[in-house]
């Protein structure tokens, strides 16, 4: 008798946003598609958020795609990357990882505007940009300074002060570099996920 290997089930069938967003991104949309279904398993999609980001080394032209889901229990983050193979023949690879975090353990939504021209504000998108940071407690920032009494002349130790900031994933959308309606989206996903918290 042989026993081979199990049958991978069938990943859930992806809401169509979600799915034209992530092939309108255009970086491996069957790998992405692939690993957000798996993650998302049969939890039903509120709301999503994909985001492209390309960095430049000495070597390349790398891209990046995050894609965040939020379900009604749930927040799936799903990275896609550019990754270089140390094995001869095989120099270009991608590693594509998901991680599920409970809304219950999401700590923060931290969204940071940035206005041109702030004293002819007048509500709008137009040459807007975000920054959207979540936190959940797997990453924490320890910034540390040296401690003073107020005394400019002393020269005692007073130790360190600082602060501990959790910020687990941080994306930047500005609206002329990737348009008004991708602000728009991204500022539509951070109220829903704010909302859900500490329900």
């Amino acid at each position: 008798m042989m026993f081979g290997m199990p049958r991978r089930q069938p990943t859930s069938v992806l809401p169509e946003g979600l799915n034209r967003d992530i092939e309108d991104a255009g970086y491996l949309p069957a790998v992405v598609r692939d690993i957000v279904a798996t993650a998302l398993g049969n939890d039903t999609v509120v709301t999503h958020l994909v985001h492209q980001e390309m960095t430049f080394d000495q070597e390349a032209v790398r891209r990046h795609l995050t894609v965040l889901v939020l379900t009604e229990h749930r927040l799936v983050i799903a990275h896609a990357d550019d990754h270089e193979s140390a094995e001869p023949g095989r120099q270009h690879m991608a590693t594509a990882t998901t991680e599920v975090v409970t809304i219950r353990s999401v700590r923060n939504v931290m969204l940071t505007h940035v206005f041109p021209e702030p004293s002819t504000f007048k509500g709008g998108l137009a040459g807007r940009a975000v920054t959207l940071t979540l936190g959940w407690g797997s990453v924490s920032r320890l910034d540390l300074m040296p401690a003073t009494c107020g005394d400019p002349s002393c020269e005692g130790d007073h130790g360190y002060e600082g602060t501990v900031a959790s910020g687990d994933i941080s994306l930047r959308i500005a609206a002329d570099s990737e348009g008004e309606p991708a602000l728009e989206r991204a500022l539509h996903f951070a109220q829903l996920l704010s909302a859900r918290l500490g329900r």
